[in-house]
């Protein structure tokens, strides 16, 4: 069997097959907790269900713009009004099929094969893959101190005349850091200079904790909008609870837009109408799904700390939001697959390998669960991998026997 070279250099999603193990062993009766998920268990906001049951009962539910309805371009236009302070024309509006399709059908608009893609590491496992897709070279950029915070000294030394494009995920996905305001504007001012695409992946940008407040791009612009190379990505999963609507958006110059546009109809055409109905009538409403979930997941953080820390050698970097901390447990285990493994196969928790957010040695362990998971499968981590724990463990009346090698 013939299968295409991109085929070939693609690998499957490393989170996704996590959620399809779970799914399985959960299906099994299997004990299982799952730490490496971006799902939270908050319910979708009442006006997208309610909205979407009523529009679903009309049996009118047909083909929709490739860019998106009116509407939901009307919802994306007073949104990035309000939270970004920013006046943007439909024509500067793209709706996708979730945030990932938006990301990528704008590096198909602007990307050519060969062109180089950077992005801060550790990085979305999805970053490099949707490079490859195209033909595309990613070019993960590390923080030359260690830390997960770059510098624009970082991304200068690994810009060639090949960078097309760079991609900024703050808050970031797997570590939870914010980039400083000064990296965000030294960023807008380096890329208008060389005039590189900065993506701003902003799909985690409400749920910041400690009283933070999103840094916005859009203030240190200096072009005009359609002249600008800045391109925002964003959408309802994450913030909304609304992961399985997969409605996402894209705001950017209407050049960028139209070719987006051009690529999508023949891609997968519009984005359901139903779901579009649902995700305007979230970003409409009440508020207050938003501000609970951002509650919740701040609270679960705290106990995820405090339980991380009553655990010997592991560091942990606090995190200023998303629904994740990104944890070095290189004192244990320095290959993170055969840690990921290790830990689902004797105790049955799921955490992300970080080998697959570019950095070694790391898990990256969710917290957007329920508290008691969050303390159960750290309970059992710290029982698996530390050489003090006790020789046995009982999960429910299931006893649990230290028979390998610390």
């Amino acid at each position: 069997m013939s299968i295409s070279l991109i085929g070939k250099s693609i690998s499957e999603s490393a989170t996704l097959k996590l959620n399809e193990t779970f799914a399985i062993l959960k299906a099994k009766g299997e004990p299982v907790i799952h730490l490496g998920g971006g799902e939270p268990k908050s319910k979708a906001p009442i006006e997208a269900v309610t909205t979407a049951a009523s529009f679903l009962d009309g049996g009118e539910v047909r083909y929709t713009p490739s860019d998106g309805t009116r509407e939901m371009k009307q919802a994306v236009i007073r949104y990035t009004e309000e939270h970004y302070g920013r006046k943007v024309n439909p024509n500067n509006v793209i709706v996708s099929n979730g945030a990932k399709q938006s990301i990528m059908v704008a590096l198909q608009a602007i990307l050519d094969p060969q062109d180089e893609l950077l992005f801060p590491a550790p990085y979305w496992v999805s970053y490099p893959e949707m490079a490859k897709l195209i033909g595309a070279i990613p070019v993960p950029v590390y923080p030359e101190d260690g830390s997960f915070y770059p510098t624009l000294k970082d991304i200068e030394q690994n810009v060639t005349s090949n960078t097309k494009a760079i991609i900024i995920n703050s808050p970031n996905n797997p570590t939870g850091v914010q980039y400083s305001e000064d990296f965000v504007k030294e960023m807008v001012q380096f890329t208008e200079k060389k005039g590189i695409y900065l993506i701003l992946d902003d799909i985690y940008h409400r749920l910041l904790f400690d009283g933070k407040k999103p840094v916005i791009a859009y203030d240190y612009v200096k072009k005009s909008e359609e002249n600008s190379k800045i391109i925002v990505i964003n959408g309802v999963s994450k913030s909304y609870a609304m992961t399985g609507f997969r409605i996402g958006w894209t705001i950017a110059n209407k050049k960028i837009v139209k070719v987006m546009t051009n690529i999508q109809s023949h891609q997968t055409a519009g984005p359901s109408a139903l779901l579009q109905k649902a995700a305007a009538a979230a970003m409409n409403g009440i508020q207050s799904s938003v501000e609970n979930l951002k509650t919740t997941l701040e609270n679960n953080r705290n106990v995820m700390l405090q339980q991380l820390k009553a655990f010997d050698g592991v560091h942990v970097v606090k995190p200023a939001g998303t629904y994740y901390v990104f944890v070095d447990f290189s004192n244990f285990e320095k290959d993170s697959r055969k840690l990921s493994a290790f830990l689902l196969d004797k105790v049955r928790v799921l955490a992300v390998p970080g080998k697959e957010f570019g950095l070694e040695g790391y898990l990256r362990i969710s917290y957007c669960g329920s508290i008691k998971d969050i303390i159960e499968g750290i309970r059992r981590i710290k029982w698996a991998i530390d050489p003090n724990s006790p020789n046995e463990l009982y999960i429910g009346e299931r006893k649990l026997v230290r028979d390998w090698v610390s």
